[in-house]
């Protein structure tokens, strides 16, 4: 893939809500850029989805003579695509809206994601905003009105990343408490597996050689299509795993989350064949009380999510498990936040995204009495996450003296001589390398764990099955 120039990075603010690589939006289609004199500037905020449905946007504007506005130039068209999973998610969507007005003077501009479905009434105040879009699956039929056409049904490449995101279902059924989610993106809508399947060829095709299984709740894909009635054989996600599987060269796929009660026989059974699958999971725990569980109404034990992960150590190839916690949930005593502490502990976590509570209004959970305090939320945060550090150093040093084939990202910031990337088991790794390393695999053996990343010794050949 080729690089671009610093004309086509976006300047505004991204909020994510996962952790992302640093966000340099190249260029593989500059001889398109180079032709169009329609420019265009897109902004996402949010989610693995959301940054997944702006490239889509963005190569369907590139096949409609668009091209990226150059830094200091301003664009034709503006395209905004929102997160409201926290209050703070609703007021960056609305800053980088009046942001774009304000740079791009003229500009139109659209508006699409979760904030534009849960208030576009708010929106629409906006300044230069022209249309919203409440229902993503009213896209094509919103660029066809202002004469953008022939809406490609999936993605090519993916604008500044070396890991391409491809979104296979959409919706959430569940009623978590605390989840504004099922309310903007209901209903459960799994794409054709002929579709991604194509769509992942292409990428591999085009350089991508990590790709992200995702969607709103990926567990529950082929589930709204051979369930019930329908007549066809059921097709879940483990069926999906097997089908790309068969995509020949030298790639890996990984699974971006999975409900702990969605981890079956057939699951581990694919987990464990499938070549190309990264040995990492995220299976969210969010608490580690089972009060706590039942205020969030969530489907687990703690005894029973442990059990999954255990089931999966004892069949995979030393796995690695990441995961979710929200600290300071209504009524959270200390002795269940020590659950938490603990459950984590027993999990043996590489990573856990640590969330504090914060009041999401619409939610049920907004009007549950007994509030943490920020002071005490803050106190937990920092605690769990000295947890996190201490079980993410215990993993690295386990893979010490062990083979690994790391993805190169970028060069080290403060190693010269050396590149960063992640291994297949999302260990972030410093290697020796260069520039011209990054994009490849690299094969490396760990050597020395520090508190964040385990340095590895450069191989010729790595042998990871």
């Amino acid at each position: 893939m080729a690089s671009s120039s610093p004309s086509t990075r976006i300047e505004l603010p991204v909020l994510s809500l996962d952790e992302q690589e640093p966000m340099v939006f190249e260029s593989p289609l500059e001889a398109i850029n180079a032709q169009a004199d329609k420019t265009c500037r897109l902004v996402t905020l949010g989610c693995k989805v959301n940054q997944y449905e702006t490239q889509l946007v963005l190569e369907t504007l590139r096949q409609n003579g668009y091209r990226e506005a150059r830094q200091g130039e301003p664009a034709d068209l503006c395209v905004v695509n929102t997160c409201t999973v926290t209050n703070s998610g609703d007021s960056k969507s609305r800053q980088v809206i009046r942001q774009l007005s304000r740079k791009n003077p003229g500009t139109r501009t659209l508006v699409m994601g979760c904030y534009a479905t849960r208030d576009p009434q708010a929106i629409a105040e906006l300044p230069s905003v022209f249309e919203i879009i409440t229902d993503k699956r009213e896209l094509p039929d919103v660029l066809e009105r202002h004469g953008i056409v022939d809406m490609p049904s999936g993605i090519s490449h993916f604008e500044g990343r070396k890991r391409a995101y491809v979104k296979v279902q959409d919706g959430c059924i569940l009623k978590c408490t605390y989840c504004i989610i099922p309310q903007v993106r209901p209903g459960l809508q799994s794409r054709s597996v002929e579709e991604i399947e194509n769509e992942v060829r292409r990428l591999v095709d085009n350089g991508h050689l990590e790709i992200v299984i995702t969607g709103v709740h990926v567990g529950h894909y082929g589930v709204d299509t051979t369930r019930g009635k329908s007549g066809k054989e059921p097709f879940r996600l483990w069926h999906l795993f097997q089908r790309l599987d068969r995509i020949p060269g030298n790639w890996r796929m990984r699974l971006s989350s999975i409900e702990a009660i969605e981890i079956n026989d057939d699951f581990i059974g694919s987990a464990r064949d499938c070549e190309h699958l990264c040995p990492q999971f995220h299976p969210s725990l969010q608490s580690g009380s089972e009060t706590v569980l039942r205020r969030m109404r969530r489907r687990y034990s703690i005894s029973k999510f442990l059990d999954k992960l255990h089931m999966m150590k004892e069949h995979l190839d030393h796995p690695a498990f990441t995961t979710d916690v929200i600290v300071g949930f209504p009524g959270e005593t200390e002795a269940e936040f020590e659950e938490t502490v603990q459950a984590c502990r027993q999990a043996e976590f590489l990573k856990i995204h640590i969330f504090p509570f914060s009041v999401r209004e619409g939610t049920r959970a907004a009007d549950f009495a007994n509030q943490v305090s920020p002071q005490l939320i803050k106190e937990r945060v920092e605690r769990l996450t000295e947890v996190e550090r201490q079980l993410a150093k215990r993993y690295y040093q386990q893979r010490k003296g062990k083979l690994s084939q790391v993805l190169v990202e970028r060069v080290s910031k403060n190693n010269p001589g050396f590149v960063r990337g992640s291994d297949e088991r999302y260990v972030p790794m410093e290697v020796q390398g260069s520039e011209a390393d990054i994009g490849t695999f690299v094969a490396a053996k760990g050597e020395k764990s520090f508190r964040d990343y385990l340095q590895a010794s450069r191989m010729e050949t790595v042998d990871i099955s």
